[in-house]
């Protein structure tokens, strides 16, 4: 496997982005490559493609923005070969216009939904395929574990999987990666990284943000499936998985799949086990939000969710009867991204003063940082029990997420990739709890915007 990604790494690839003239490509791709560029020299011709029109001067003034920190040599070198191809990727002839285009190896980026992308695939199947063809596509993958399954062997009819690039851009992120390194690079946690110690664990990404112009894309998905199945999930595989002696695409994603396919709703129950809310209007930060009912491109009658909680358990030797709870909402007014590992009280000692109280080591999931919560003596008494927090702040990554997932893809290396076994597992997690939504069985509570979400709701403190 570390030949092919070292031979591919350097060789000549080109990236063709499919939905170019969106907001996915302006706002994370391009800036992603543009940091990409900024670290390493990589032989890219970049070309963009898409049904709306964006003119030769606006795409290469686009790319030139992105790339401004990029050294002149490499970012000339791209400037000079890229190109905006007007097509439409899911008519065959033109798919296969724009593939024969290509220089090099062609690496398929589809910055689309999820129903856009199956329909060229189904394209990409009925036409002749140049050699070493990649396919990176955006999450949510699918929109149920059926078709996620039936995607997965469209799929596998046009590359094998190790070409097939599932993108996660929370597994680009040095945060998220730095699990990592809590997890098995040192000895304090790994021993007690089981239920025996640990109480509960939560995941949480809640946002200022509101629907930013979103709609489109957002009021058809909501936060379970916009945070909950398309990230969360796979952070929790991170934080579950058993012990592995190195950090390859084999062992980090059969240690993810393994934590998912044990994992469901807490009790089996997707009802009692959920709970789901949007958002009124309100203020944050000294902005006035309407309610998101009336956010342009909003349909009231889909009940979308803004904030969504799913409690689950994961059925192993290892974490029976734990509460693994994920929560993400947005327009939140003490926005946290986090995941906080609580740790079960230790035994009461004779002659220390002070109940036992619950530890925690907490993992920041934007801001790269880390917590514990710790018991110690207390500073006036020293028989007094009492609890003190330290922390470290990790340093930030060279690339930005994007960067770190195109990384990845140019070298074909899928190891921060979903494989396509782990996505049909996250879906088969929240299916159930869509169709009691769907159904109307849980509630649509509601929160102002910029509160810290409906009463009762409680996040890490």
């Amino acid at each position: 496997m570390a030949e092919s990604v070292d031979a591919a790494a350097s060789a000549p690839v080109s990236l063709v982005i499919l939905g170019a003239g969106g907001d996915l490509t302006n706002r994370l791709l391009l800036p992603g490559l543009g940091s990409l560029l900024a670290t390493s020299d990589r032989d890219i011709e970049l070309i963009g493609c898409g049904r709306s029109g964006l003119d030769a001067d606006e795409w290469r003034s686009r790319v030139e923005t992105a790339l401004q920190d990029a050294p002149a040599d490499r970012r000339e070198r791209v400037l000079a070969r890229t190109r905006f191809e007007s097509a439409d990727a899911t008519d065959p002839d033109e798919l296969a216009a724009v593939l024969a285009s290509c220089a090099a190896t062609p690496v398929l980026y589809f910055a689309l939904p999820p129903a856009v992308s199956a329909k060229v695939c189904g394209a990409l199947e009925t036409i002749d395929r140049p050699d070493g063809l990649r396919l990176a596509l955006e999450k949510p993958f699918g929109t149920d574990e059926a078709g996620a399954r039936g995607l997965n062997t469209l799929l596998h009819r046009i590359v094998p999987e190790e070409r097939i690039f599932r993108v996660d851009h929370f597994l680009g992120t040095s945060t998220v990666l730095g699990i990592l390194g809590v997890r098995f690079a040192n000895r304090v946690f790994g021993p007690i990284w089981n239920r025996d110690s640990i109480e509960r664990v939560e995941v949480v990404y809640d946002e200022s943000l509101a629907l930013e112009g979103r709609a489109g894309y957002y009021d058809r998905s909501g936060a379970l499936i916009d945070m909950i199945q398309s990230h969360l999930l796979e952070v929790l595989g991170i934080l579950a998985m058993g012990p592995i002696d190195r950090i390859d695409e084999s062992a980090l994603r059969d240690g993810i799949h393994e934590v998912l396919e044990h994992t469901r709703p807490w009790g089996g129950d997707p009802v009692a086990a959920s709970r789901r809310a949007r958002y009124t209007a309100g203020e944050i930060d000294g902005r006035t939000l309407p309610s998101y009912v009336d956010e342009d491109g909003v349909d009231p009658d889909r009940r979308t969710e803004t904030l969504a909680r799913l409690e689950l358990e994961i059925d192993t030797d290892r974490w029976r009867g734990v509460p693994f709870v994920l929560r993400s909402g947005k327009a939140l007014g003490d926005p946290r991204t986090v995941a906080r590992v609580t740790l079960r009280p230790a035994a009461a000692v004779d002659g220390l003063q002070g109940e036992p109280r619950s530890d925690w080591i907490e993992l920041g999931l934007h801001v790269p940082a880390v917590r514990v919560r710790l018991t110690v003596n207390g500073g006036d008494d020293p028989f007094e029990i009492d609890q003190a927090t330290l922390s470290a702040r990790q340093a930030d990554g060279e690339l930005l997420p994007y960067g770190e997932v195109l990384d990845a893809v140019l070298a074909g290396d899928p190891m921060l990739s979903v494989r396509g076994d782990t996505a049909e597992a996250c879906w088969r997690i929240v299916d159930p709890v869509l169709a009691a939504w769907r159904a109307d069985e849980v509630p649509l509570e509601e929160y102002a915007a910029g509160s810290a979400g409906p009463d009762g709701w409680a996040s890490v403190s």
